[in-house]
């Protein structure tokens, strides 16, 4: 029987010991965020016929790794759940080997495809291409992470990032057919091609999020 939600003490083991780890984090990357992940996992589920358990735990566990360089942070996720021995009471080795890698793989960056399902679902859902969503994002981990730049510096880091990540010459891939971020980010890539529009949400947002 195909089971149609985690396992209730799964979930509970998530929910108090995992999940509260991303409050320290950054606004880009915090339980905001990984509960987005998450539930985008299961709904990638319903479409692929994976482990609902499995997709559930890599999605918890899928940006542990801000706790070290962010450059690696997928590297050092992987290592974190395959190192949770706690998992054992619901994965074989078989399975974590293959959860190790689906974090290892969520990266939009990475040069290969996904090496599982399981790797194409983490990496699909933790692809927000909400418009809204994709702006906020950047803004507030430009606010976090470079506080020495202006509005002006900021607006340009930001176009670089969006031309270099989701413009149509960009490195983002989807690796679900049908997904529904590919409308999403088709609907982005015409507003990145129309940078006056763009500037006007950026400022929009940005106005919001600037604590100045």
């Amino acid at each position: 029987m195909i089971q149609n939600a985690p396992s209730l003490d799964l979930v509970e083991f998530i929910e108090t010991k995992i999940l509260p780890q991303y409050a320290a984090f950054d606004a880009a990357h915090n339980m905001e965020h990984v509960t987005r992940v998450i539930r985008h996992s299961l709904e990638l589920v319903k479409v692929t016929g994976a482990d609902i358990n499995m997709a559930y735990a890599i999605a918890a566990y899928h940006d542990l790794g801000m706790s070290g360089p962010r450059a690696i942070h997928h590297v050092t996720g992987g290592k974190i759940l395959a190192a949770d021995a706690r998992l054992r009471k619901w994965f074989t080795p078989d399975q974590i080997k293959i959860m190790r890698e689906a974090v290892e793989d969520h990266r939009a960056s990475a040069s290969h495809a996904p090496r599982s399902i399981y790797g194409k679902i983490v990496a699909e859902a933790d692809r927000d291409i909400e418009t809204d969503t994709v702006i906020r994002r950047t803004i507030q981990y430009g606010l976090a992470n470079y506080p020495q730049l202006d509005h002006e510096g900021h607006w340009k880091r930001f176009m670089e990032h969006m031309q270099n990540k989701y413009s149509k010459d960009g490195y983002i891939r989807l690796w679900i057919p049908n997904s529904p971020n590919a409308k999403r980010l088709n609907d982005l890539r015409n507003l990145i091609a129309q940078p006056h529009e763009l500037r006007k949400e950026f400022d929009r947002i940005f106005a919001e999020e600037s604590p100045t």
